[in-house]
């Protein structure tokens, strides 16, 4: 199928192992699938370790941005400076990396308008306290920054999601191979995409 088309825009998500555990594969897949976007592959798995810091593939700018940030928070909570900012950074993904391997995750390619855009709001901002009301993430948990990084563990958000269509057509190739993307037509896409509704009228 050609992808050029916005309806053929595909994004990924990962319902992470906190997700798994607390029984909200059916609640997150429903909100998601209730938009009209569809799902174009599934697949119950394991990651491994490797894959996973390829998933993440950030630099050392990310790493002091979030490094700067677990800094503050720990002056503010009153806690020993004990490291360089970078390597706090870089603990953020050390815990990614851990938690993605603790257990099974469910990886989904979703397809549709703007896929990735509506994914994105569903799912809501990456911290659960301050995501809106409304969203998978400020609905359905209550994990925070400033939690996670006093217990030296990566947030527990529920939900991975891509952040644009291009770094989703990477992480795609890291969690499918082309042949287990599905390409099918949903009979409701005729009333989301399809021009004139011819048909519906006998």
């Amino acid at each position: 199928m050609e992808r050029a088309h916005p309806k053929n825009e595909r994004s990924l998500v990962i319902i992470k192992p906190d997700g798994i555990q607390r029984g909200l594969m059916g609640e997150i897949l429903r909100r998601i699938e209730r938009t009209g976007l569809k799902f174009a592959a599934m697949k119950l798995l394991v990651p491994n370790e490797d894959q996973c810091w390829q998933h993440y593939h950030k630099d050392d700018e990310w790493f002091l941005s979030k490094g700067n940030r677990i800094t503050n928070d720990r002056k503010e909570q009153g806690l020993a400076i004990e490291k360089e900012p970078l390597e706090y950074g870089k603990d953020i993904i050390r815990a990614n990396v851990n938690f993605f391997i603790s257990g099974p995750v469910l990886a989904l390619v979703v397809e549709g308008n703007q896929s990735v855009a509506i994914v994105k709001k569903l799912v809501g901002g990456t911290e659960p306290t301050t995501s809106d009301v409304g969203t998978i993430r400020g609905d359905l948990t209550v994990d925070s920054y400033a939690l996670s990084s006093i217990d030296n563990r990566a947030v527990r958000n529920l939900v991975h999601c891509s952040d644009s269509p291009e770094e989703a057509e990477r992480e795609m190739k890291l969690w499918f191979t082309e042949g287990e993307i599905v390409d099918y037509r949903l009979v409701g896409e005729q009333i989301l995409y399809d021009v004139n509704l011819d048909g519906i009228l006998e």
